[in-house]
């Protein structure tokens, strides 16, 4: 790497990560604060859910949008822009004076990190050769894995020792800040397509928020309602029209070609079902220490930390591993790793628990999550040729937002079958079945890992194998 480049790449790594850091803090800093939110906001437990999935949800169905926009425009600019959005969103997030504030600002918060997120992987991959990609995309893993596992610290600190409306003030400065250096410190990049495929974004929206409102509602209203049937089918619906769309224009958002590869497909799949899992089990989990528990916030986060702390040592490590044996192994065993710390927590879980007796299942499915997210976006970008990167990253960014919205959905939608807040016991009620759900579907994503090929090379004759045109 010569001497021009070298210092643009080092700022790539610190950027672009930071960017990923602040867009998952926020997935996860409100989750220590769900039960302040509840008491100060007089939120109910369909308020705490939107207060996660209102984020989730629009980070969800404008993802693919991000993406096209960097691809289009350009993707510094729109990394720039995105974090402007994020920055005064949080502000507006942390004056809120009522659940539903809150969650139309957490809305928007959502609009800027469907932007940063996608971008934040594409500007590493146009920074950094084949051969060393696989650690540098560890690192990003590593920071997301920093902003999952400062979020319930911070959360829990911020909230007990000033008030929950700083877990948001934080990220004004540092966004703001970020946006700032990134306009004079990134190379400037486009993706391949000369045109914004725009009916394939309303497509692809809709359908993707039509499947969100699904299970976001589903709790509420039931799963059998009119509601969310209807949502349901609409989305299957907007995204067959989307699918259609996309083989038929010259300028395809998605070559839906990518699909067929192997590589692209599985490791996709794993992301998705990871996801659920993931989520889900954090937003009980985190609730868990204080609810069922007894702890406050701070202590609460503090705990949690021996869980998702595990992303900031093992996933540079995985990412560097990939590189020299592949994704596969890592991929695999992650998955068999998560479902089985999971499992192994809701095993042990009873009124009167002890947190050591937490620790070791902890720790287990933290390392599987932790070999799991870097090995899954190095084998998404590397299915695709480097140009659409952005594609591939923004594909992989959506769904596993999406699956972030089904899990806290279906986690809560079992805890509330079979437990509630009236004491700690009765949320140990739902607690346990919950985390076997989770485990379970951990489970089912053992089989893409396996599946999945355990290497990954797309050389430039691929496009002609993954036409843009008509098929």
């Amino acid at each position: 790497m010569n001497d021009v480049r070298r210092p643009r790449v080092v700022w790539t790594l610190v950027l672009a990560p930071l960017g990923v850091f602040l867009t998952s803090l926020d997935i996860v800093v409100v989750a220590t604060a769900l039960p302040v939110l509840r008491v100060e906001l007089n939120a109910s437990l369909a308020d705490l859910e939107w207060t996660i999935n209102a984020y989730n949800l629009v980070f969800a169905c404008l993802m693919l949008s991000g993406a096209a926009l960097g691809d289009r425009f350009g993707r510094r600019r729109m990394f720039v822009v995105g974090l402007a959005v994020f920055s005064l969103a949080s502000a507006a997030a942390a004056m809120s004076s009522n659940a539903e504030a809150l969650i139309v600002a957490r809305m928007v918060q959502g609009v800027g990190a469907a932007v940063i997120l996608p971008l934040t992987l594409v500007l590493i991959v146009d920074a950094f050769p084949a051969g060393k990609r696989g650690a540098a995309i560890g690192i990003w893993g590593a920071v997301a894995g920093l902003g999952v596992a400062a979020g319930p610290v911070v959360g829990g600190a911020i909230t007990e020792g000033l008030s929950w409306q700083w877990i948001f003030w934080v990220n004004v400065p540092v966004g703001l800040a970020a946006a700032g250096l990134s306009t004079f410190l990134l190379r400037e990049s486009r993706g391949p397509r000369p045109q914004l495929d725009l009916i394939g974004l309303v497509l692809a929206g809709i359908g993707v928020f039509a499947l969100t409102w699904a299970p976001v509602r589903a709790p509420l209203v039931g799963w059998g309602s009119a509601e969310v049937v209807g949502a349901l089918v609409a989305g299957v619906v907007f995204l067959g029209a989307f699918l259609r769309w996309e083989s038929r224009t010259a300028h395809p958002m998605v070559p839906l070609g990518y699909f067929r590869a192997r590589g692209f497909a599985t490791s996709n799949v794993v992301a998705f079902l990871q996801q659920i899992s993931l989520i889900g089990s954090l937003f009980i989990i985190a609730q868990l220490f204080q609810v069922g528990m007894g702890y406050s916030p701070w202590e609460a986060g503090l705990r949690i930390l021996v869980w998702n702390g595990t992303l900031m040592l093992t996933a540079p490590v995985a990412g560097a591993l990939a590189d020299r044996f592949g994704n596969r192994p890592f991929m695999a065993l992650g998955m068999v790793m998560q479902a089985g710390g999971l499992a192994w927590l809701a095993a042990v879980v009873e009124p009167g628990v002890g947190y050591v007796s937490l620790v070791g299942p902890l720790i287990v499915s933290g390392i599987g999550i932790s070999a799991v997210m870097p090995t899954v976006a190095n084998a998404v970008t590397a299915s695709v040729p480097l140009e659409d990167a952005g594609v591939a990253s923004g594909v992989n960014s959506a769904l596993r937002e999406l699956g972030s919205v089904f899990g806290v959905a279906i986690i809560a939608l079992v805890f509330a079958g079979q437990g509630g807040y009236s004491s700690p016991e009765a949320f140990i009620d739902g607690f346990v079945p919950a985390m076997w759900a989770a485990a379970g579907i951990a489970v089912i994503g053992v089989l893409p890992a396996v599946l999945s090929p355990s290497r990954v090379s797309v050389s430039a004759p691929v496009r002609e194998r993954v036409p843009e045109g008509v098929s």
